[in-house]
């Protein structure tokens, strides 16, 4: 089972003390990000294009405890950059752990091999190891060779040494069914415990911005994908939320649902987009306008249908609507017939670009300048 049963029970009460408690908005995970830095670079990637005096902080063990005591969610997901970079790490999820929160470590495995002594099998830990396809179709994402055969190889030596290991799969505009599901039955019998997959999102400092999907090829692709197998393969995702990838199911983005901590602060208002920073997560839950994000809302948010921002949109649902979710999760995923209703995006409102101000504010707070953080983005 990719979820274990003492995570689907704890996500579930907890969901449901937030509905008797009347909470409208609350977080189910929190993304945390102690550092930036990355020892690659994909081409679609906009989390690693700040200068160097940026990419060198880190959150501090203290840091990471706090945001996660201040923040409640009952899963935690250390993201980055490359997690093991560092040298902290290890602390910081046992330490997380230890406040019986399920912890996620998002890796691309170069340095899994290295630091996998630092770590110890736990029902509240799980490695996610990036991987956006077969060899061919990673190593073009990640660009570089090899990289691909070290992350299977750093899967099949964690596995052997007990631990619960997911991939997180981030497909584009280039992916292609047959491949995608050849993909998916490989690592299936690689012995990978649960597969989460995403469309990927149009980072607008991305260096590639030629392959993110739309919508509606998003539902197309998915859909040519879950035909040809889904039942095969355990996914680490709510049955909802697939069936929404599917174009099944019309929901509305909650960016609350999971929160990120990053060196900026309290990011506004997701893990995708950084438009604003809170203190605290009081001040992020309180003071930001939600209502001006999302598809159908922000020109930005138009194609996003990524788990980050969706994922608790379905998992609420299924909490509000378990019958709805037994029938997907038992009749399967429909793959051919209409969709649901699309969200319409007259409404929306204009881009704004203030990735160089925030960059520029953290400089000056370095007390440094750098010229990549005066390089516009799209639009400044």
């Amino acid at each position: 089972m990719p979820v274990p049963i003492s995570q689907m029970w704890t996500v579930a009460t907890y969901v449901l003390a937030q509905k008797l408690r009347g909470r409208k908005q609350y977080p189910l995970v929190l993304m945390l990000e102690p550092l930036f830095r990355c020892n690659l670079a994909c081409a679609g990637c906009g989390k690693i294009d700040y200068p160097d005096a940026i990419l060198n902080q880190r959150l501090s063990v203290d840091d990471c405890l706090d945001a996660v005591d201040e923040c409640g969610a009952p899963v935690v997901v250390l993201a980055g950059g490359e997690p093991l970079l560092h040298r902290e790490i290890d602390e910081i999820a046992a330490r997380i752990i230890a406040r019986k929160k399920f912890v996620y470590l998002c890796t691309n495995a170069l340095l899994l091999e290295k630091k996998i002594e630092l770590f110890k099998p736990s029902a509240y830990f799980a490695w996610t190891v990036h991987l956006d396809g077969d060899r061919e179709d990673h190593d073009r994402s990640v660009c570089r060779e090899g990289v691909y055969d070290r992350a299977v190889a750093a899967i099949q030596l964690a596995k052997a040494r007990g631990f619960r290991v997911n991939i997180n799969a981030t497909l584009f505009d280039t992916a292609e069914p047959d491949r995608v599901a050849g993909f998916f039955d490989a690592v299936t019998e690689i012995g990978i415990d649960g597969i989460t997959v995403s469309p990927g999102y149009a980072y607008e400092r991305a260096p590639d911005q030629q392959h993110f999907l739309n919508r509606r090829r998003t539902k197309e692709l998915f859909r040519s994908i879950f035909v040809r197998g889904a039942r095969r393969w355990s996914f680490n995702q709510s049955v909802l939320f697939l069936d929404f990838l599917a174009g099944n199911q019309s929901y509305r983005c909650t960016p609350w649902g999971n929160p990120t901590r990053n060196y900026f602060g309290w990011q506004r208002p997701c893990y995708l987009l950084g438009e604003g920073y809170a203190k605290t997560f009081k001040g992020l839950m309180a003071d930001t306008d939600w209502d001006a994000y999302g598809t159908g809302n922000y020109e930005k948010c138009a194609n996003c249908m990524v788990h980050s921002g969706y994922e608790a949109s379905a998992v609420m649902d299924s909490v509000r609507n378990p019958l709805k979710a037994a029938r997907v999760a038992f009749g399967g995923i429909r793959t051919e017939g209409d969709m649901a209703d699309e969200i319409p995006l007259d409404r929306q409102r204009p881009a704004e670009y203030v990735f160089s101000r925030h960059v520029e504010e953290a400089m000056a707070r370095l007390g440094g300048t750098d010229e990549s953080s005066q390089r516009p983005s799209r639009g400044d």
